[in-house]
């Protein structure tokens, strides 16, 4: 009798541990997140954007970007991105929820842009990522990968 008593215990505290995880604890660290180059097609040709690496503040993710628009070249552009991602989005993410994120684009002409997305978790740090970049009449849309750094501040 006593084994059973024992075993289930152990089971009971087994499935208790995990739900008493503290996730928030790795999301302090995430400074930084890298995002790998994105690519989107467009009426005969297509768009590569790339970002640097994000850096937060407080809310904020921010990086420089850079579109390169094929055959096009004239239609590029570089700029500066933010997403705002409250750290109470960051916990929900760190428990494998999607999350979605707002934010806006100035290219080097001073154009804002309007960004919307969202992220998904796949593990740890890594997950992955649609974002949707208003361009005048046109919405481009970009499906990719992002990994949180644990970078300290």
């Amino acid at each position: 009798m006593m084994p059973r008593v024992i075993l289930y215990l152990f089971l009971i505290l087994s499935a208790a541990v995990p739900l008493a995880a503290d996730t928030s604890q790795h999301v302090g660290d995430w400074y930084s997140v890298t995002v790998a180059p994105m690519k989107t097609s467009i009426y005969v040709g297509s768009v590569t954007l790339t970002t640097g690496e994000f850096k937060r503040d407080g809310d904020k993710y921010t990086t420089t970007y850079e579109a390169k628009v094929r055959p096009w070249f004239f239609w590029g552009e570089t700029g500066r991105i933010t997403i705002t991602l409250p750290r109470v989005d960051l916990e929900k993410l760190a428990r494998g929820e999607r999350v979605e994120f707002m934010g806006e684009a100035s290219n080097h002409k001073n154009k804002s842009r309007k960004v919307t997305g969202r992220a998904d978790r796949i593990d740890g740090a890594t997950g992955k990522i649609k974002v949707r970049i208003s361009v005048d009449d046109t919405e481009l849309i970009f499906n990719g990968s992002y990994r949180f750094n644990n970078a300290v501040k």
